[in-house]
């Protein structure tokens, strides 16, 4: 086969590098001061060219959502239910599951790194599938219940060490 109908030799051999898929997790209906750290995450991912990768839906999920897309970044919403609709209006991106709360371990297994921010038990479920999956935990608020999740108080410190971390990861396999 000729190399102009394979695309050239290197074209398949070669790949441009994929952005970080950084998930940011928390409660879905949230406090004021919350839903601003969560808009300051998303915004922060976004100018660092990272995917926002969320539930997709309202709280700090939108609110992140929102601050990503406030910076022309890309968000990904792994949605619950089986309508693409029940996506907040920042999703770029909608998966519908169809698996209710299982979603969860879908947004843990597609996150290169975890941003938990304060939420309840929705939210604690993802942070330990991503302790599961070997996933690096990044945490503003208080889920210091694990020696393996790294608390930070400021939602830019908490990016720079998410993508650290997945770069980290990355490199190990």
């Amino acid at each position: 086969m000729s190399e102009a109908r394979t695309g050239g030799a290197s074209a398949s051999r070669e790949r441009a590098p994929r952005r970080r898929r950084i998930g940011v997790v928390g409660a879905a209906s949230a406090e004021p001061a919350v839903l601003e750290e969560a808009h300051a995450v998303g915004r922060a991912l976004a100018e660092a060219g990272a995917i926002l990768v969320c539930g997709g839906r309202g709280g700090v999920m939108e609110a992140a959502c929102r601050g990503a897309r406030s910076a022309g970044g890309l968000t990904l919403g792994i949605l619950p239910g089986e309508s693409a609709g029940e996506a907040n209006r920042w999703v770029d991106i909608p998966v519908v599951t169809g698996l209710g709360e299982a979603r969860n371990v879908i947004v843990a297994r597609t996150s290169e790194a975890l941003i938990a921010l304060p939420g309840g038990a929705g939210t604690l479920s993802e942070i330990a599938f991503a302790l599961k999956f070997a996933r690096p935990v990044i945490a503003l608020g208080d889920w210091d219940f694990d020696p393996a999740i790294v608390l930070v108080e400021d939602p830019r410190e908490a990016v720079r060490r998410a993508l650290q971390a997945a770069g980290e990861a990355g490199a190990r396999g």
